[in-house]
């Protein structure tokens, strides 16, 4: 049977990732990626899903230097978000956050994205196997190799370690992690993937010239129902734009007063589609205008201009490191609703899991992703908090409350009495929820509850 030091199982960005780390520090790895058809890629690979772009400090967190993203992967430089409530408006054009990075943030073409992290993990000498599909991983602690990745054409492998990269579904995840959890709590109850996921869709649109703005990417909050659901636009190459929503799964229309909500109909009886959301949207904002106006370009995405995906939207799970397993990216939980993208998360998870187990110790990866990523999924947890149950009356007022709280450096608590009670209430709630989430007490499964 074929042995490695390190197995991946998975090719997006924190598999490639750790792929690239761990050749880099001499150790032999595999990735195995069962690969999928895109309409812009010319081979399969990743399911590689554009996310919303990348903050300035976010280039920083991925541990990459301000000019290392190549000019081909970016799309659009950006200048700021526009966030919209339904009556009030507030733009960013700080993150207000420190970054090596001279800009707000850019958007990038996510494939190209994801074949560059491929090409850097074949250059370091990582092997990057497209169309294998990994059945489960069995472990013995005892044993030496102590891992077999199961493949679904029968050709097995032995690890010394692995890593765990198949994002927010967690098809392989799920069952080697709970080989080392009791019974009554197996990881779909922990993050079942009906409740910890959203579900996102987007279209690809050409739009007319004089409303395509590339220097924003914009947020609708308050139109749609759902704490952490909202439509957006994100300008790509000109005069082209991803036009899509999040929300999270299983919403019951019948929970919310229809009349509330501006994207919502009278004769809705359910929650509607991904597809008729943009719809209204384009209605809503551009009256003038007919959705042949906003003509789909059919050779992005994953198919005919549009696509769906998941999105782990939850707090996010320690690895259980004993065992020589690392789970990074969206497998972990660590993607955040509110920002579309957990690019970031996922690339430096990968590289620290990629590096440690070429070093034979991966029992720090824990603590290493945490000491980097820890404040970025703290604040990400402690903002899905503050706005749950949230209709629209709220977001519109906390936009014109967070207008008064923004200087040039962004949006900043000691502006707090600027922006009258209001204010002051939402800083307060928003440190104290962050207070209470000191530590690493934002993780919801610890290292400690395996049993190793």
């Amino acid at each position: 049977m074929e042995h490695v030091d390190v197995a991946i199982v998975g090719g997006g960005p924190a598999g490639s990732s750790a792929a690239a780390a761990a050749a880099d520090h001499g150790a032999d790895a595999v990735v195995l990626e069962k690969g999928v058809p895109r309409a812009d890629r010319d081979r399969t690979g990743p399911d590689s899903t554009d996310a919303a772009g990348l903050l300035d400090y976010w280039i920083d967190l991925m541990d990459f230097a301000p000019d290392e993203l190549p000019d081909h992967v970016v799309l659009s430089e950006l200048d700021g978000a526009k966030f919209y409530g339904p009556n009030n408006e507030l733009v960013m054009t700080e993150t207000g956050i420190d970054a090596s990075y001279d800009g707000f943030g850019l958007t990038f073409h996510r494939a190209r994205f994801d074949d560059w992290l491929r090409e850097r993990a074949t250059a370091a000498g990582a092997d990057y196997r497209v169309g294998v599909s990994v059945r489960e991983v069995e472990t013995d602690l005892g044993g030496r190799p102590r891992h077999t990745v199961r493949l679904a054409d029968g050709d097995d492998l032995t690890a010394d370690y692995v890593v765990l990269a198949d994002g927010p579904q967690r098809t392989v995840t799920g069952g080697t992690l709970d080989q080392f959890l009791p019974p009554d709590q197996r990881l779909s109850d922990v993050l079942p993937s009906t409740k910890a996921n959203h579900i996102a869709y987007q279209e690809h649109r050409r739009m007319p010239e004089e409303l395509f703005d590339p220097d924003h990417i914009e947020f609708w909050w308050g139109i749609m129902p759902g704490h952490t659901a909202y439509p957006w636009i994100f300008p790509n190459d000109p005069p082209v734009a991803r036009i899509g929503l999040t929300m999270p799964i299983g919403l019951d229309i019948a929970d919310y007063d229809v009349a509330e909500w501006d994207l919502l109909d009278e004769s809705d009886e359910g929650i509607p589609r991904g597809n008729e959301y943009v719809r209204r949207l384009l209605r809503r904002q551009f009256p003038s205008y007919d959705i042949e106006d906003f003509p789909l370009v059919e050779d992005r995405g994953k198919s005919g201009g549009t696509e769906t995906y998941p999105i782990s939207s939850t707090r996010p799970i320690e690895s259980p490191v004993g065992a020589g397993i690392a789970v990074t990216g969206g497998a972990m939980g660590g993607t955040s609703a509110f920002h579309e993208g957990g690019d970031h998360v996922a690339v430096r998870t990968g590289k620290i899991a990629g590096r440690l187990a070429a070093q034979d110790s991966l029992e720090r990866y824990n603590d290493e992703w945490e000491a980097a990523l820890g404040e970025e999924v703290r604040r990400n947890v402690t903002f899905a908090d503050l706005v749950r149950d949230w209709g629209p009356g709220d977001w519109d007022r906390a936009f014109g409350t967070a207008s008064a709280l923004q200087d040039v450096r962004g949006i900043k608590a000691d502006a707090a009495l600027r922006g009258g009670l209001h204010g002051v209430e939402l800083v307060a709630r928003y440190k104290w929820g962050k207070f209470g989430y000191r530590g690493n007490r934002y993780v919801q499964l610890r290292e400690d509850d395996y049993a190793i």
